[in-house]
């Protein structure tokens, strides 16, 4: 369950980091509440996943699904380059969120 709880803390931190390039400097309502409400849940998520999970383990997932996720979306929505290099990288920071779960 712990698992479950710190992917959708990742998806959160996915969330704010992607909606702080839309409050334009917290100038625009809406995104900011958006956003900082995605911060709030996301170390919320990721307090409770570390009741039984390793703070190490849990904490490279974390960010680690943050970064692919923000990545991703930065390609997809932002129009950021989509580079072999980029996207191989991406990749290992995917094997390395495998390989974390597998050994916990």
């Amino acid at each position: 369950m712990s698992w479950i709880v710190l992917f959708f803390a990742g998806l959160f931190e996915i969330g704010w980091a992607i909606g702080l390039k839309y409050t334009d400097g917290f100038s625009k309502p809406l995104p900011t509440l958006l956003t900082i409400a995605s911060m709030i849940v996301s170390l919320g998520l990721l307090g409770l996943a570390l009741k039984t999970l390793p703070v190490g383990t849990a904490y490279a997932v974390w960010t680690g699904i943050g970064t692919v996720g923000t990545a991703l979306l930065g390609i997809w929505l932002l129009g950021e380059p989509a580079t072999v290099v980029r996207l191989a990288c991406i990749g290992l920071i995917v094997c390395g969120i495998i390989g974390l779960k597998l050994v916990a």
